[in-house]
């Protein structure tokens, strides 16, 4: 490994791409394998979990990397693209042991675990060499002290503990897009997972939650208190709150749709009283709505949202009062690209697609994937008999619906990387 340096910080690893001998990039570093031994010998690193297209995690033993240059690594090509398991005797770096609770045995320092760094042995294996402790902070705004030491010169790390916090953890997942975040928290340990969802806060687990599975969405609301269960449900888009509240015993999901603000959980009534897999059970209830005297550039403020989708984006609704699903008469709606080319000053009822079909709520998940594929939308306006607007249901709401139970789980058979073996 020759362009590989010599001392590699683990926390700066994950979330580089991993490139084959072609230049391609085959997979996405997420996390690091080791062997624990005793708390004065070096950790073996036995290799990398790597994420594929189609958010599979695999092994990727270090003998298969052939370099790690600055912000890539580079493989052999040959990957066994069988889901990674971890074993008993392995641990995950960024997973499991990222805020231990260490002491520096020299000083008698207490502090917790904020990364590891690797380094190349003379035997060409790879071993954890050093650890950075951070001190608990002295005061209000004031972090503690940070150390680099050997590994030899701390204790603490070989031990199992129960309460072991997230702090660094939270901080490295806070930086991932939320599916990348979904991912690392479905493959941690039970009591991991547990603590990393306790330090979350309610707006950042609602993100995650939306790209978890079923069965993990649901073992994680149970096991919150009521009272944060209603709050990350708050936080969730309503048609996401919905799906996950249907898979509750119904006796909970009274109590939480009761715990839940009037508003939030008017509109999660309103999306669960619809069959399942029609427009009305699968749409948004809350796109982006305008009254006829908006214009270009209150559209575009609104569109500008970072928390909007971009399917979600891509189109405004112009209603009569009230602007609130459900609205007045749905007077038509404005494709993003047609505002852009507008002036910012001409009233957005003037860039309204008045020929643009809404659908009904009853209209079947085919009827809407062909209405969709019809006209080149990725998103369309949702009405009533009236002609009010009800929701929109965009292309991710379909194919969340349209996909197979356990996608998530699943992966498509890349050809020129599968091989090897762990």
């Amino acid at each position: 490994m020759s362009t590989t340096p010599t001392r590699v910080f683990v926390a700066r690893l994950v979330g580089l791409p991993i490139f084959d001998p072609q230049g391609d990039q085959v997979a996405k570093v997420r996390d690091l394998v080791v062997a624990l031994r005793t708390e004065t010998s070096q950790p073996r690193v036995l290799g990398m979990v790597a994420e594929v297209f189609g958010r599979r995690r695999i092994f990727v033993p270090m003998t298969r990397i052939t370099a790690i240059d600055s912000g890539q690594v580079h493989t052999t090509g040959l990957l066994n693209m069988r889901r990674f398991e971890q074993r008993s005797t392995e641990t995950l770096v960024m997973g499991q042991m990222l805020d231990r609770t260490v002491t520096i045995k020299d000083s008698g320092v207490t502090g917790v675990v904020y990364d590891v760094a690797m380094e190349q042995a003379r035997n060409r294996d790879w071993v954890l060499s050093r650890v950075a402790v951070q001190e608990p902070s002295k005061g209000f705004r004031r972090r503690g002290q940070t150390h680099v030491v050997e590994w030899r010169d701390v204790t603490g790390l070989t031990r199992h503990e129960p309460t072991q916090g997230a702090t660094h953890l939270i901080a490295a997942l806070n930086d991932m897009r939320p599916a990348d975040a979904a991912n690392m928290i479905h493959d941690l340990p039970p009591e991991r997972r547990t603590a990393v969802v306790a330090a979350l806060d309610d707006e950042r687990l609602a993100d995650v939650l939306e790209e978890l599975p079923d069965e993990d969405q649901v073992e994680i609301l149970e096991h919150l208190d009521s009272e944060r269960a209603a709050d990350v449900l708050e936080e969730m888009s309503a048609d996401d709150a919905a799906d996950l509240i249907a898979e509750l015993n119904p006796e909970t999901a009274a109590t939480l749709l009761g715990l839940m603000e009037p508003d939030e959980a008017e509109d999660v009534r309103r999306l669960m009283s619809y069959d399942d897999d029609t427009a009305g059970a699968m749409m948004t209830p809350e796109p982006v709505i305008l009254s006829p005297d908006a214009t270009i550039a209150d559209a575009l403020a609104h569109v500008r949202n970072p928390e909007l989708t971009p399917a979600l984006a891509a189109l405004v609704y112009v209603c009569r009062q009230p602007l609130e699903t459900p609205t007045g008469r749905l007077l038509g709606a404005a494709h993003i690209q047609r505002l852009l080319r507008e002036p910012p000053s001409t009233l957005v009822a003037a860039a309204l697609d008045e020929s643009m079909d809404p659908l009904r709520p009853d209209a079947s998940m085919d009827e809407v994937a062909a209405h969709l594929a019809t006209y080149n939308l990725v998103a369309a306006p949702v009405v009533d008999d009236e002609g009010r607007l009800l929701g929109a249901i965009t292309v991710d709401d379909l194919l969340d619906h349209m996909l197979p139970e356990g996608w998530r789980d699943r992966a498509p058979r890349p050809g020129p990387i599968t091989g090897g073996a762990r």
